[in-house]
């Protein structure tokens, strides 16, 4: 892709998530919940972006809790829609939004590892959508994908509430700062492992009946 290209998609991105992110953040727990579900399914804007932010201006720990019950609860359901898309749709929707070769990654893991595919994809930054999507087409057990990934999304999300109101106002402090780059830098060299074994997915064999 020409560089020309990639400035005008970043700014169709910018000029469209910025507004869309607003209005969610401008709506309070409605609209983290609202952001949250259709993340799961089908829009691209990560609920995270506005967890730690409202868990660092909670002033007490039932608001706290209330943010991690509504993005918890709310990425599990719009999983589910992700879960049905797959089932009723199948193999166009993916042929439609997803590259090849992440449907096979998603495949693989999906019919190799099962419920504790799921378990990673709802605990890291892997597009959990496309993975509703592959456990619908596959037929996952849907009492499994429901437990896996609420198990998943408990983790992480419970983990971003928990340090925003511990450290909202000065991680978010340090994050304006060189505190992202170090951020950053560091999460990078962290996730590497994690990056190769994704990338090993779709190069992995399958399994003999």
């Amino acid at each position: 892709m020409h560089s020309s290209q990639r400035a005008a998609d970043m700014a169709f991105w910018t000029v469209w998530t910025d507004p869309a992110l607003a209005w969610f953040a401008d709506n309070g727990l409605v609209g983290l919940g609202l952001l949250t579900f259709t993340e799961a399914f089908i829009q691209p804007i990560p609920p995270d972006l506005l967890v730690l932010p409202m868990a660092a201006s909670a002033n007490d720990p039932a608001r706290l809790t209330l943010i991690f019950l509504v993005v918890t609860l709310s990425s599990v359901l719009g999983s589910l829609v992700a879960w049905w898309m797959g089932e009723r749709w199948g193999k166009p929707l993916l042929d439609r939004f997803a590259k090849p070769s992440t449907v096979r990654r998603f495949d693989t893991l999906v019919t190799r590892y099962g419920a504790f595919g799921v378990f990673i994809a709802a605990l890291s930054p892997i597009p959990y959508k496309v993975l509703g999507w592959c456990a619908g087409i596959g037929g996952m057990d849907r009492r499994q994908f429901i437990a896996a990934g609420l198990v998943g999304r408990s983790l992480r999300f419970g983990a971003e509430v928990l340090l925003g109101g511990l450290y909202g106002d000065l991680l978010l402090e340090f994050l304006k700062g060189p505190g992202f780059m170090v951020v950053s830098l560091t999460g990078a060299l962290l996730a590497w492992p994690a990056w190769r074994w994704w990338k090993g997915l779709d190069e992995m064999p399958d399994e003999e009946e």
